[in-house]
């Protein structure tokens, strides 16, 4: 017996697949050799994180007196660069978890990469924190321990002390969450696999058999997890603004940081999983299962977030006028006028003009427009970031101490390789695992594949299909 099928439902798997065809294209990656633009990538993203690496050991050996910081400007580029990954890592749980929850088919495609995403872009924002300390052997005081040395204990009053509970709790949370997803998919290798690489999946599957017990208690877990996971996604980023609102500095002591900072964070890190997933679809040959489908799906979301960046900023300019203090006035004048100019107004076009492109269906089914807008939006994000923190900070109430900051090299190589650490880590990643959950894109085979709905469907399905189209087109005649 058929299923009624909507005609106007989206396509999500491409290519006239069965459930064979779905675990041989998506395994295939992990069994294969690589493939040459896998191993350019690879090599470039190795050498990065080589670079990372030297930069990370200077650092600790000559000491923060390396960068340009200076006695105005104490933030730079570190914390610039750590709030900036940890947005990225926001939509991994978000397409999991929300959308899971309300049970939106077009995640499938993308939530295995999403997920990993946001894995790898909390492991590079937490380092930042513990370099800046310039005393990382000291970093287990942030830890709240009984300290039997003295009475230096941990000040619960800091927002830098929730920031350590929020994001670890969402790592851990987010960990457990892509791992469990991982399970069924590992077994599906395991099950594939001969000798020693049999084992360390058997290893890693956790003896998982199939058994109808097995799915239910996989999928109780996958809804629990994803109930924890939402609220968190909403907490992570908002104490992540506390770090600023929570001061009395004019430009960051304001009640909009919050949703402001949510709402970017969700912005910045759809637009890294577009970048990932049109990489993906091409190097590993996936364009059947990552479609245009889920490419408009992600873009429409980002044009929503990028709207509302886009208000958060007119309203923060909004209010600095309509409050009447001069300080809050001037913080604002010389963010849009001031020395950092170049950084406001990149802001301004990547994250509030650029998006809107998007309302275009043609570019917005681009693979060429997504792939560009999603870098221009990451840069205008991180853009944002550097204006919140430098331009408020390099202009306090003392004019004999105002100063203009610019990084140094290791500063540089230190963002640059934490790039090649994302990208070492998500390439390696793509080796040992499914990048599309197999298990998802079957259960969806035949409410979202092109042989069972869309212009191309075939059987009963094909006939549901025209018997609406015909009830629609006699509506129209009526």
């Amino acid at each position: 017996m058929s299923q009624p099928v909507a005609p106007v439902r989206h396509v999500l798997i491409e290519g006239n697949k069965s459930y064979h065809n779905i675990s041989e294209d998506l395994s295939s990656p992990t069994e294969k050799a690589p493939s040459r633009e896998w191993i350019i990538a690879f090599s470039i993203a190795a050498a990065f994180l080589g670079l990372y690496v030297f930069a990370v050991i200077w650092t600790i050996w000559k000491g923060i007196g390396t960068w340009n910081l200076n006695r105005t400007v104490n933030w730079g580029w570190d914390i610039t660069n750590f709030v900036w990954w940890i947005g990225i890592g926001h939509a991994g749980t978000l397409i999991s978890a929300i959308l899971l929850l309300f049970r939106q088919r077009w995640r499938t495609g993308v939530n295995r990469a999403a997920e990993a995403m946001t894995i790898f872009a909390v492991i590079c924002a937490g380092q930042f924190p513990l370099i800046h300390m310039g005393r990382l052997w000291l970093s287990f005081f942030i830890f709240p321990f009984p300290n039997t040395r003295g009475p230096l204990w941990p000040n619960f009053n800091s927002p830098l002390l929730w920031d350590v509970f929020a994001i670890s709790t969402y790592f851990s949370v987010s960990l457990l969450f892509w791992y469990t997803g991982l399970v069924p998919d590992l077994a599906t290798v395991r099950d594939r696999a001969t000798g020693l690489r049999r084992k360390m999946y058997e290893i890693f599957s956790f003896g998982w058999t199939g058994s109808a017990k097995h799915w239910q208690r996989w999928e109780s877990l996958s809804l629990v997890l994803a109930g924890i996971s939402t609220p968190l996604v909403l907490s992570v980023h908002t104490i992540v603004s506390f770090d600023f609102a929570t001061s009395i500095i004019p430009g960051w002591h304001t009640t909009i940081f919050p949703p402001y900072f949510v709402a970017g964070a969700i912005f910045s890190g759809f637009a890294m999983v577009q970048t990932l997933m049109v990489l993906t679809r091409k190097v590993l040959k996936l364009e059947d299962y990552i479609t245009i489908n889920h490419i408009e799906s992600m873009n429409k979301v980002i044009v929503l977030t990028g709207t509302i960046v886009g208000v958060a900023y007119l309203t923060e300019l909004f209010i600095a006028w309509y409050s009447g203090y001069i300080y809050e006035q001037f913080a604002f004048y010389n963010r849009v006028f001031g020395i950092y100019w170049w950084a406001y107004f990149g802001m301004m076009f990547c994250n509030v003009v650029s998006p809107q492109l998007f309302w275009s269906r043609t570019i917005r089914r681009s693979v060429w427009w997504t792939f560009f807008l999603s870098i221009v939006v990451n840069i205008g994000m991180w853009f944002e970031r550097f204006v919140i923190i430098a331009t408020t900070l390099a202009r306090d109430y003392i004019p004999s101490s105002w100063s203009y900051y610019s990084p140094s090299w290791v500063e540089i190589s230190l963002f640059s390789g934490s790039i090649g650490l994302f990208f070492f880590l998500y390439l390696l990643f793509t080796r040992l695992a499914p990048v599309v959950a197999i298990a998802e894109i079957k259960s969806i085979l035949k409410v979202a594949g092109d042989q069972f709905i869309g212009p191309n469907a075939r059987g009963a399905h094909q006939h549901a299909i025209s018997g609406a189209k015909k009830v629609k087109k006699e509506e129209n005649e009526d």
